[in-house]
């Protein structure tokens, strides 16, 4: 699977440790930025760099980093056809995939470590859409709000 990760300065490392073990499980990593720890970008810039990869079809699935994992995962899930989800236990991560069929994880670099963010990021990977009936039609009804007026 082709996977963007994208991170800003506070998920700088994290999103480097994620990268080596992406690669690993045998995926093919595109980093889209930040390139450093120490120069401040905006969350949204990178989490936006994801979502785009997503709509493209370029990318399969993405992870972004933040300090949080909030701000990127709320400016990831405003791009239509963008399921972002934030997670920091696998249950959460596998069942997002499994049900929601969430298609960025959203991870906060000061809200897990590395060992567990390696482990939710593996159940994120390994996890796949179950195409239930009623998981389908959740979904529906979740892109028919992306099609509705803003008001």
């Amino acid at each position: 699977m082709k996977i963007a990760i994208a991170s800003d300065h506070a998920g700088f490392e994290l999103k480097e440790a994620l990268k080596g073990l992406i690669k690993g499980l045998g995926h093919e990593v595109n980093d889209l930025g930040t390139d450093s720890a120490s120069k401040p970008v905006d969350y949204p810039d990178f989490a936006a760099k994801a979502a785009q990869e997503i709509k493209a079809g370029r990318s399969e699935r993405a992870l972004v980093v933040c300090g949080s994992g909030v701000g990127a995962c709320v400016a990831a899930n405003k791009f239509s056809g963008v399921r972002a989800g934030l997670c920091h236990d696998t249950y959460s991560a596998r069942q997002g995939v499994e049900h929601d069929d969430i298609n960025i994880l959203c991870l906060g670099s000061r809200v897990i470590g590395v060992e567990l963010a390696a482990d939710v990021t593996r159940a994120y990977l390994s996890a796949k859409f179950s195409g239930e009936e009623r998981h389908k039609r959740r979904l529906e009804k979740i892109a028919a709000f992306e099609k509705e007026p803003k008001r």
